[in-house]
């Protein structure tokens, strides 16, 4: 049993548990009522996430950031597309869980899924496989809240880009927990979901990398 189910037991069998139901409740409310208003407020032009009851409104990237981001979003949806495979969101999707709201960097949906998008559709159900790349002000939640909720909601593949330290952790999600399959700085990485998509590492960071990956892919 692991720690948290401990915690959860101990919860439902203490006599103070109609009390704590009656605070989370209220809790829960209060988060809707703000959720509410997050949709009526929010345009296109936000970079906003809803997490935990409050807006979070993020700064732009600094260009390691976004050219990472960008670099990985050209291999992925090319494939994607290409193959026919589904649909893949870049930095504005946003992704709406039972109790917040992300725009993840980058996520991939699968045919099945992405078959049921509208034009004017601007909430996402959970996707297959997401991507986060880290940032000094979203590290906290990329590693915690989201690593947490993505499991919950059942994203099978969770990459984790780090532009500073250049590396690509890959996060497999078994029973209802991430577990790490590779942390990598070089060699190949393969998804566990988007069949016989594979990439150098270094694609992700170098340009030229990029480029050549990017022509093996196509063929």
């Amino acid at each position: 049993m692991t720690i948290e189910s401990a915690q959860f037991e101990k919860l439902l069998t203490s006599p103070r548990l109609p009390f704590y139901a009656k605070q989370i409740q209220a809790v829960l409310n209060n988060e809707s009522q703000k959720r509410h208003d997050f949709y009526n407020q929010i345009t296109e032009g936000d970079k906003v996430e809803f997490i935990n009851g409050e807006a979070i409104f993020h700064s732009p990237v600094k260009f390691r950031h976004n050219h990472a981001s960008g670099q990985l979003y050209r291999l992925l949806s090319t494939f994607v597309m290409f193959n026919d495979l589904g649909y893949v969101g870049f930095e504005k999707i946003m992704v709406s869980l039972t109790r917040n709201d992300y725009e993840s960097d980058i996520c991939y949906f699968n045919k099945e899924k992405a078959s049921q998008f509208k034009p004017d559709q601007m909430r996402f159900p959970a996707p297959d496989f997401v991507v986060e790349v880290l940032s000094n002000s979203t590290v906290a939640n990329d590693r915690g809240v989201k690593f947490e909720d993505y499991a919950a909601h059942g994203i099978v593949e969770y990459w984790i880009v780090d532009p500073d330290e250049e590396t690509i952790e890959q996060y497999e999600l078994r029973e209802d927990a991430y577990e790490l399959v590779v942390k990598v700085k070089a060699g190949q990485i393969d998804s566990l979901v988007i069949p016989d998509f594979t990439i150098p590492v270094r694609a992700v960071f170098d340009e030229q990398e990029n480029r050549v990956a990017l022509q093996t892919l196509l063929k």
